[in-house]
């Protein structure tokens, strides 16, 4: 059942779909890992990393938000569940127990490319199928691509050091 009817023709509503769909599983999975790692987080440089994670969360959570009512006003159903989200992420798990802040950086550089990487796949699947949808997943990977980079930039601090 549909309550909401797209203006799009359905092969480019499975193709934006499927794309939303994408987007959403892994910016909430995203938000999760950088929470975990926010929580377990030690070392010298633990409060810098410690509100950077929070950062990535707050980005994550607010275009979770973001892709899941774009998908619903197109009549998309969403799917956080924790399974779907569990089943369907390309981000890796984050390790059990406390996490060296060396460690807790390289995680975060591993997981918002991987991120990014799938970002830009559905920037390009949703080119002609929706602009619309092309301009929210563009927003959203030009603010992951600077966690990403910020990130990186306190990795090479690390291996510097």
């Amino acid at each position: 059942m549909s309550v909401v009817k797209s203006s799009l023709p359905d092969e480019d509503l499975k193709v934006v779909g499927e794309a939303l769909q994408g987007a959403l599983v892994d910016v909430l999975d995203l938000s999760l890992i950088a929470k975990q790692v926010h929580w377990n987080v030690v070392g010298p440089r633990f409060r810098s990393v410690h509100l950077q994670l929070d950062e990535v969360v707050a980005t994550a959570r607010e275009h979770s938000d973001t892709v899941a009512e774009r998908a619903s006003a197109l009549g998309i159903n969403p799917d956080g569940r924790a399974a779907t989200v569990a089943s369907s992420s390309a981000i890796g798990n984050a390790p059990e127990g406390w996490i060296k802040d060396v460690d807790a950086v390289r995680i975060m550089v591993d997981a918002l490319v991987a991120v990014v990487r799938r970002m830009r796949e559905r920037i390009e699947a949703t080119d002609k199928p929706d602009p619309v949808t092309q301009d929210l997943l563009i927003a959203l990977t030009a603010d992951l691509e600077k966690h990403a980079w910020m990130f990186q930039a306190e990795s090479r601090q690390a291996d510097a050091v």
